[in-house]
């Protein structure tokens, strides 16, 4: 998170929690990547608490070597991945999920490429003004940038259950702003962002969990 090693590590900590009772909600092998995603975020979160604790100690160790590169896997390729593909596991509309699968091709175009950028270039990370900024040597095109973005948030955007789509909507605008006011920390702001977002999912489930409950009482 873009403020502190407390601020990271609470953070982790509640989505983590969060997580975990989520995924208690989840009834069907199909629930479990969405149900899943807090905690993929609470790990983030903890990274980012470990940075914070190591770079200010010198940035030259394997820890400040090895923490941006998991940082950067989560944040990077993986989501554009993952995100499509739990959508659409949870879509039950055709047309939707037709939709959902143009924005997982595109997500494994854009995987790809972030993948081969972090393991054949260098990178690392630095506290700076605040923040933590994720250095690497390449910048990436704002093609790739809406491509990303059009891979992790518009699938849950699309989805025709209210929770799951109010998180896609959160997921967009936080990734826009984090791109207007956060260029240079934009990774780790807009993964904060994400992180509060996917609370919104717990809503979901428990309210899936209490209809499942009125059912078996009628």
């Amino acid at each position: 998170m873009c403020f502190s090693a407390t601020a990271s590590f609470v953070a982790a900590g509640f989505t983590g929690m969060v997580g975990v009772i989520t995924m208690t909600r989840a009834t069907r092998k199909s629930e479990f990547p969405v149900a899943a995603m807090p905690c993929v975020f609470a790990v983030q979160q903890a990274i980012e608490g470990a940075l914070w604790l190591t770079l200010p100690h010198g940035g030259d160790g394997a820890a400040a070597t090895m923490l941006p590169l998991a940082f950067l896997l989560f944040a990077e390729p993986f989501w554009p991945v993952f995100a499509p593909i739990a959508a659409l596991l949870l879509e039950t509309d055709r047309k939707r999920r037709q939709m959902m699968l143009g924005c997982a091709a595109v997500g494994i175009c854009v995987s790809a490429y972030l993948l081969w950028s972090i393991l054949t270039r260098t990178h690392g990370a630095m506290i700076q003004d605040g923040h933590i900024m994720y250095l690497t040597d390449h910048r990436s095109s704002e093609w790739i940038g809406l491509a990303y973005l059009a891979a992790t948030g518009l699938p849950f955007l699309l989805s025709s259950r209210r929770a799951v789509s109010a998180l896609g909507a959160i997921l967009l605008v936080g990734s826009f702003t984090a791109y207007v006011f956060y260029w240079e920390f934009y990774v780790s702001v807009w993964c904060f962002f994400a992180a509060v977002g996917s609370v919104v999912l717990l809503a979901h489930f428990e309210h899936a969990r209490r209809g499942r409950q009125r059912l078996a009482g009628a």
